[in-house]
């Protein structure tokens, strides 16, 4: 990953307290996990921002770098990595990602 792209990430995960990275944005998701993870986070009522990998080659390769995850979509909170699709799925039917996130919302 070049620098440029890294800089890129890193100020879009700093900017915002929930950061998604997936395919389509949060009005017109463009897969099934990347839908998964929308509704999740509005059914809990949480702002969040989106980024569209498919539209930004680099950032598609380069978040599979900066996290070490391999998959699409990809889930930050206050700047850290919490996981994909399936851990947001597990999270939130356990109440943590719920307590998770009205953490990072009151900080």
């Amino acid at each position: 990953m070049d620098s440029s792209a890294q800089a890129k990430i890193d100020q879009l995960v700093k900017d915002n307290t929930i950061m998604v990275f997936m395919k389509g944005n949060k009005l017109m998701p463009q897969c099934g996990f990347s839908n998964n993870v929308v509704q999740i986070l509005n059914v809990l009522g949480v702002p969040f921002e989106t980024v569209d990998v498919l539209a930004d080659p680099e950032i598609r390769q380069g978040i599979k770098e900066y996290s070490n995850w391999p998959t699409i979509p990809q889930v930050y909170v206050n700047g850290e990595f919490v996981g994909g699709s399936d851990i947001l799925v597990e999270l939130y039917q356990n109440g943590k990602l719920q307590e998770m996130v009205e953490i990072a919302l009151a900080s």
